[in-house]
């Protein structure tokens, strides 16, 4: 028999809670350090970025608190419908959006605009836990396979319509969903083998780089046990190898728009342009290593005060945290994303049910990704591709988006003990 119902209060992760808060609570800390002005004294100085904030933040704590007074089934028994419903959203911002920073994913409601974009991260994790917990689902099976890449491939495509390919690249993310639902290793790998090839193919001369493939191609020859079927898998690796480094320039060169190009050349080493597309990143390095070990203290950086780095209150947020607070704020800042993310981890592997342990895992994901990225953007380990980092960047869309992600996982943890 399950469980009676016990009190939301007594079954809630209160160390997640916990989490959530500070980082939200420094996260609007670090805005107000990054737009600061003397002119402008009050905090609810809604002209102001962190006055705006203000307001984001109190909505959702307010959204956080009726999403756990939802039952929890609710979420599960209407996956597909919410997900659907996002994707909707990202059609009526393709006829209707408007377009800012060169993307056209942004609705206005008065003052404010919102990104569909950002919830379609949650409502594609509804969907996909749904498929994925069906106990007749295999992932070791080709068509299976196909089937949950589609409900993925999806929401990528409309975004990718709406010229944001930084959002679009956060999907890739579930590839970690999929390897922990049973997904053949050599699959992930494949993938990542994709990704390294493409940035050697940028790197290296097209025949230097073949020469070293066919060198690889005929040691692993007389490594394996060399039956027809090695023989003929090795050889099939390598040609689509060749014709892989002869399709990616075409691709570079004729599908990423310039400014893209340059920010790929840049992160390579093959273009220094630090007053256009390597600026920001080149602003960004200045502030953080200013900023020492404990840091110039707060309101006190001078990169962030006086405006030198660009979206320093979203995209460029930690380089604040960097300069102000130094190494020892930079540290507690990892350690903290590094616990909540372990902690998501460990709360979905302790779930009874299928669809709750693969949200999880979604949420872990999509977390990961965006913490990994942006920092990386902001030390200049990645081309600069417009991802927040969660809970901590300015922004509405960004900051309810996490929120009805994350607590819509605290809701489903808080009812396991009542799953037989």
């Amino acid at each position: 028999m399950p469980r009676s119902r016990s009190n939301i209060t007594q079954t809630l992760d209160w160390p997640v809670v916990l989490i959530y808060l500070a980082m939200i609570f420094f996260g609007w800390v670090n805005i107000y350090a990054a737009v600061y002005n003397a002119d402008h004294h009050s905090i609810f100085d809604l002209t102001q970025s962190y006055g705006k904030q203000l307001i984001w933040i109190g909505s959702s704590i307010l959204i956080a608190l009726i999403i756990l007074l939802f039952d929890a089934k609710f979420f599960s028994v209407f996956a597909y419908l919410i997900y659907w419903l996002t994707l909707l959203s990202l059609v009526v911002v393709l006829f209707f959006g408007k377009e800012i920073s060169g993307s056209k994913s942004w609705i206005e409601i008065g003052n404010f605009a919102l990104q569909p974009s950002e919830f379609a991260k949650f409502g594609t994790s509804l969907a996909l836990a749904k498929f994925l917990s069906d106990t007749n689902i295999d992932l070791k099976e080709f068509r299976q396979l196909i089937k949950a890449i589609i409900i993925i491939a999806i929401p990528v495509i409309l975004i990718e319509l709406q010229n944001d390919t930084g959002t679009a690249l956060v999907f890739i993310s579930f590839a970690l969903v999929f390897y922990r639902q049973g997904m053949q290793g050599s699959i992930l790998f494949f993938g990542f083998g994709i990704i390294l090839l493409f940035f050697l193919t940028l790197l290296i001369n097209n025949i230097v780089l073949i020469g070293i493939l066919a060198l690889i191609m005929v040691v692993m020859l007389f490594q394996i046990n060399r039956t027809p079927k090695n023989i003929t898998t090795i050889l099939a690796i390598f040609i689509f190898a060749v014709m892989f480094v002869f399709s990616v320039n075409y691709a570079f060169n004729n599908i990423l728009k310039p400014h893209q190009q340059t920010r790929v050349n840049v992160l390579l080493g093959k273009e220094t342009d630090l007053l256009g597309a390597g600026y920001n990143v080149h602003q960004s390095l200045i502030a953080i290593g200013s900023g020492g070990l404990i840091g110039k203290g707060f309101l006190k950086g001078t990169q962030t005060k006086y405006n030198f780095v660009p979206e320093q209150s979203t995209d460029f947020i930690f380089c604040t945290i960097g300069e102000e607070w130094g190494f020892i704020g930079s540290v507690a800042l990892v350690a903290a994303f590094a616990l909540l993310l372990i902690r998501i981890i460990n709360m979905a592997e302790r779930q009874r049910s299928s669809f709750s342990r693969i949200y999880g895992y979604c949420l872990f994901s999509v977390l990961f990704f965006h913490f990994a990225v942006n920092i990386a953007m902001t030390l200049g380990l990645f081309p600069v591709i417009g991802i927040p980092l969660p809970f901590f960047s300015y922004g509405g869309s960004s900051l309810w988006a996490f929120t009805v992600f994350l607590f819509v996982f605290l809701r489903l943890d808080a009812e396991r003990l009542n799953i037989l």
